[in-house]
């Protein structure tokens, strides 16, 4: 009667001892093996140990291979030299303990490409740059200020970066320009890491509940206009340049739309053939052919209903082209096309905000040609027949309006109707 009693045990429990057995190979096993060994490890250190404990863990191996008791193998003797000068750095340090950020750690593995299976002896120390890479930041945000900032609807461009961080300090002149480009439309602003409190507000966050920054530093998160919380913050992921960055924060958060190039074969065809008759048409002559800035796409959306927007790259070898077509001598140049057979209005040199405005505003109406030759005859405007006095009126006032469908000319429309009325 045992048997069959234990086998029927078995059955009743093979379910659960299955589950524990899995949840402890996981626990023993699996879960260990997703934390990859840290800095500290190298050291034989516990996680977060101090600066002073990181140099006295540093100073016993030290003083190990010193007196020639213990040899280590280049790729320990790396190891352990990089976890001492990443740890011993407090940016650095602070960076890896809060945020899992070690931006030099391909250093690590270039060193051990370059000196192989040679003595640590023969190896260049240090390892890391010291370098002072010291960020300038501007329009420094801190987590007291926060949440006053959104006083507006305007949109906030927001770079994370570290002092001390060589790829902060690398991006910086590009901020500088990325910054100086949404002046006028966005608000842009840094926080430093060392905000714990509203840095990790910007963060992401791991299964495990660990901070980080999915693509280190600097990273760019930007709220859209109207956004005040971070539940509608979009991060960029893109590539760290100004064109990319630009370009991404005036289509994905601005919703502005682009401005295309043309060239000489495709600008009659598809720029001029294809806009509206009661459109002017503004093109913009370019030496770079960089994309046009968010100022610039913010423009075209505001005049619309006015004028239509094409960028070309302009090429000494075409000036000919160019000159005969449109009269533009050289670039940059922003030239207004506003009927066929009015000549061009034609800007050179670079244009700031505000001056852009200033000469859209100017030229956004066409300009028709003055019909000084035609009589008012010949224009249809005959009174008789017409005039509620009968024929024998003889002061008639003819009102004529000439143009392109434009808001401007309904706008007239409507003014001449409410005389006559």
């Amino acid at each position: 009667m045992a048997g069959p009693t234990m086998i029927s045990k078995v059955k009743a429990y093979w379910a659960p001892l299955i589950l524990f057995g899995l949840g402890l190979f996981y626990q023993l096993v699996v879960l260990p093996r997703s934390f990859p060994p840290s800095h500290y490890d190298a050291l034989g250190i516990k996680p977060y140990s101090s600066v002073e404990q990181v140099k006295e863990a540093y100073e016993k191996f030290s003083s190990k291979w010193n007196s020639g008791e213990e040899i280590p193998s280049t790729a320990d003797f790396l190891k352990i030299q990089y976890a001492y000068e990443l740890l011993t750095d407090p940016l650095w340090k602070r960076n890896y303990d809060v945020y899992g950020i070690d931006e030099q750690l391909h250093i690590l593995e270039k060193v051990r490409e370059q000196y192989g299976e040679e003595s640590y002896s023969r190896i260049d120390l240090p390892l890391l740059d010291a370098t002072d890479h010291s960020v300038h930041a501007f329009n420094v945000v801190t987590s007291e200020d926060f949440p006053s900032i959104f006083h507006d609807s305007k949109p906030w461009l927001i770079q994370v970066y570290s002092d001390g961080s060589y790829l902060c300090g690398q991006f910086s002149g590009a901020w500088k320009t990325i910054a100086a480009l949404l002046e006028g439309i966005a608000n842009t602003g840094m926080v430093e890491l060392g905000d714990i409190r509203l840095a990790t507000h910007l963060a992401e966050r791991k299964p495990i509940g660990q901070i980080f920054f999915r693509r280190g530093l600097p990273s760019l998160v930007a709220f859209p206009p109207g956004c005040k919380s971070s539940d509608c913050m979009t991060r960029f992921e893109g590539e760290l340049s100004v064109d990319a960055v630009t370009d991404w924060f005036a289509t994905a958060i601005l919703k502005l739309p682009r401005i295309f190039y043309y060239t000489k074969e495709s600008m009659g065809k598809n720029f001029l053939a294809k806009t509206g008759p009661h459109k002017v048409k503004v093109i913009f002559f370019s030496k770079t052919g960089e994309r046009a800035s968010p100022f610039v796409r913010q423009i075209s959306r505001n005049y619309w209903a006015y004028a239509s927007f094409a960028f070309v790259l302009w090429r000494e070898e075409e000036s000919s082209i160019w000159w005969n077509t449109f009269e533009v001598e050289s670039a940059p140049a922003i030239v207004f096309l506003k009927d066929p057979g009015v000549k061009p209005v034609v800007y050179y040199g670079s244009f700031n905000n505000s001056r852009l405005s200033e000469v859209m505003e100017q030229n956004k109406l066409q300009e028709l040609p003055q019909l000084r030759s035609v009589t008012s005859m010949e224009l249809g405007c005959d009174a008789r027949g017409y005039s509620r006095a009968g024929s024998d009126t003889t002061i008639w006032y003819c009102v004529i309006l000439a143009g392109r469908l434009s808001p401007e000319l309904n706008k007239m429309r409507e003014g001449s109707r409410n005389i006559i009325k």
